[in-house]
C-alpha cells in the first residue's frame, strides 16, 4: 500500500489549502485514514482522521471547525480542506492509512501505512 501526499504551499493567514492523498495498492475501504502534522521542532500531532467506512470524522481541537476530512472512495483519495489558516498551522502535513478501530485513530504508531509529507507554510 502507497501514499502519496500533495497540495501543500505558502499561504497567508487566513488562505486556504487542500491537501490530498492518493491511496494505491487497496481499497480505502475498511481503512481508516488521518492526517497528522510535524511542526518544526515539535512532535507529530494528531489533525483529523476518518473511521473505516468513513462514516464518522474527528478532529483535533486546535482544527475543530477550521479543516475538513473527507474522502472519495471511487478515487481511493483522502483530502484535507484547510480553511482559515493560521500560523500555527505551518507543519508537514502526512497521511495516514490502516485498518484502525475508532478508539486508535488519534494514535500515530499504529497507522502502518504513510505518505511522504507535503508542507504547509503560513505567513502572518
Amino acid at each position: 500500500v502507497q501514499l502519496q501526499a500533495s497540495g501543500g504551499g505558502s499561504v497567508q493567514a487566513g488562505g486556504s489549502l487542500r491537501l490530498s492523498c492518493a491511496v494505491s495498492g487497496r481499497s480505502i475501504n475498511g481503512y481508516a485514514t488521518a492526517w497528522f502534522r510535524l511542526p518544526p521542532g515539535k512532535e507529530r500531532e494528531f489533525v483529523a482522521a476518518t473511521s473505516r467506512n468513513g462514516g464518522s470524522l474527528y478532529y483535533a481541537d486546535s482544527v475543530n471547525g477550521r479543516f475538513t476530512i473527507s474522502r472519495q472512495n471511487a478515487k481511493n483519495t483522502v483530502y484535507l480542506q484547510m480553511d482559515s489558516l493560521k500560523p500555527e498551522d505551518s507543519a508537514v502535513y502526512y497521511c495516514a492509512a490502516g485498518p484502525l478501530i475508532t478508539s486508535s485513530l488519534r494514535t500515530s504508531s499504529l497507522y502502518p501505512y504513510w505518505g511522504q509529507g507535503t508542507l504547509v507554510t503560513v505567513s502572518s
